[in-house]
């Protein structure tokens, strides 16, 4: 909970650009979660690398080893890349605090140079398991578990999304078992794009080759029951660019949460507002391809082929954007204000867009050769 906090801050310190929140609140939020993570963290001489052990991820099926007295799993791959995510951010901060401020919020924390350094050293030498050669491990020791029959149970079972007490039913436990309730490992690739996922692996000593990414999607899409309504929003993410069509088909079916109640009954206790959220932030940032990093605004757009067209508004750093997508062209209208000129990439061509413009992208020349066909002109607001 405390890393999903700290990523909700950066992310909207990055869209506002909001520098009296991040003085006032967001730095001691994000300091305290580094601090968490910092306290947890333990030094493994032998493997000579940071490990957080006895937590629960993401999966919630996994709440111990097999035939073990003791709660919890090692080194849960989600926990610790998030906690690496966060000692880094905590860093950024710092940089970015005035030196005012900096000096106050360190002597109110009494945060010292040391654990500082502590947060670097940890974010540069987390532990993160892989098995066959590229799979990042759940947790560790997760290749040592069981395969479930997948087809025996749908054969067996009309709805296996509750796998855990089917198999309690069964006198056995899902702790043996490679499966998962709802996204895990997923979830880093639901989170980051593949450009920050590589360079979070990179700087931790984990290189990453291009075949790792789908290879971990297909193989973690595999082993889940999706047992929460937030899988389907999180797999129609993950395969949004490697496999649409079955993209679409979970996004559909979380569209469907509450309007066909498909959690059996569940609606009526109350809708599932995270599933909803899901769905349009799906909409908003995997069809347009948005992301911000390094103050420039990126997109790389590519509508799904059931999708005709796609009209929003936006806002980002004081303006406000209209974005008019289909699959020839991308159009931003940017309304008159007096916020600073947009450092704007599309399909890693860089541009700078004026309060009062509107430019469009021509989406089938960047296929073709690369180079955009860019129309300019001054509109009213």
């Amino acid at each position: 909970m405390g890393s999903a906090i700290a990523y909700n801050v950066w992310q909207y310190f990055q869209v506002t650009h909001d520098a009296e929140f991040l003085h006032s609140y967001g730095a001691e939020l994000i300091f305290d979660i580094a601090r968490f993570w910092s306290s947890i963290a333990k030094f493994n001489y032998e493997r000579g690398r940071f490990e957080i052990r006895g937590v629960l991820g993401p999966d919630e099926f996994h709440d111990g080893y097999p035939g073990s007295a003791i709660p919890g799993i090692n080194n849960n791959a989600y926990t610790n890349v998030m906690a690496v995510w966060v000692l880094c951010r905590a860093q950024d901060v710092l940089r970015l605090l005035s030196e005012i401020r900096r000096s106050e919020l360190t002597t109110q924390l009494d945060l010292t140079a040391g654990e500082i350094a502590r947060w670097g050293d940890i974010s540069r030498k987390m532990y993160i398991p892989f098995h066959d050669e590229g799979i990042i491990s759940q947790f560790e020791g997760y290749e040592k578990l069981s395969e479930l029959d997948w087809d025996a149970y749908r054969a067996r079972y009309s709805n296996i999304q509750r796998l855990d007490l089917i198999l309690e039913g069964e006198g056995d436990s899902a702790n043996r078992y490679k499966v998962s309730k709802q996204p895990d490992t997923l979830m880093l690739f639901y989170l980051f794009s593949a450009e920050e996922f590589t360079e979070l692996f990179s700087g931790l000593g984990y290189p990453i080759e291009n075949a790792t990414i789908p290879r971990n999607v297909s193989y973690y899409t595999s082993r889940s029951s999706d047992g929460s309504t937030l899988s389907r929003a999180v797999n129609a993410w993950v395969l949004a660019r490697s496999d649409r069509a079955r993209s679409m088909r979970f996004f559909v079916q979380a569209l469907q949460s509450d309007v066909a109640d498909i959690q059996g009954g569940t609606t009526a206790e109350g809708v599932h507002l995270g599933a909803m959220a899901g769905t349009v932030d799906l909409v908003q940032r995997v069809w347009t391809g948005i992301e911000i990093k390094g103050d420039v605004l990126r997109l790389n757009p590519k509508l799904p082929n059931d999708i005709q067209r796609l009209d929003m508004r936006i806002r980002y750093r004081g303006h406000s954007i209209d974005l008019g997508l289909d699959h020839k062209a991308l159009t931003l209208r940017v309304h008159a204000g007096v916020a600073s000129p947009i450092s704007l990439c599309v399909n890693d061509h860089a541009y700078e867009l004026e309060s009062g413009t509107t430019r469009v992208f021509e989406l089938t020349h960047l296929e073709a050769d690369g180079t955009p066909e860019e129309i300019s002109a001054q509109t009213p607001s």
